[in-house]
């Protein structure tokens, strides 16, 4: 295993994670469990912006960029649902 594979599923890895403590706060009984996921969440969610942010460095995640017309219809759909 390359270093790029190594680090496209540690990206992945932490996406699930972020996912997890998303949904734990979110179904949270108790304020304070709720804290807690949500101190992971925003630790996850830092994490995957540093791995993300490593792998365009070095070329290995490039996303493509989308149109303005896609965008301005998106927000057009979802403006009209309220």
């Amino acid at each position: 295993m390359d270093d790029r594979n190594l680090m496209q599923n540690l990206l992945l890895l932490e996406k699930g994670c972020c996912d997890l403590y998303m949904h734990g706060a979110v179904e949270s009984a108790t304020k304070n469990v709720q804290t807690a996921f949500n101190g992971a969440y925003e630790d996850s969610l830092s994490m995957q912006g540093e791995i993300f942010s490593k792998m365009t460095d070095k070329g290995w995640y490039n996303p493509k960029p989308v149109e303005q017309q896609k965008i301005d219809t998106l927000k057009q759909q979802f403006s009209a649902m309220n």
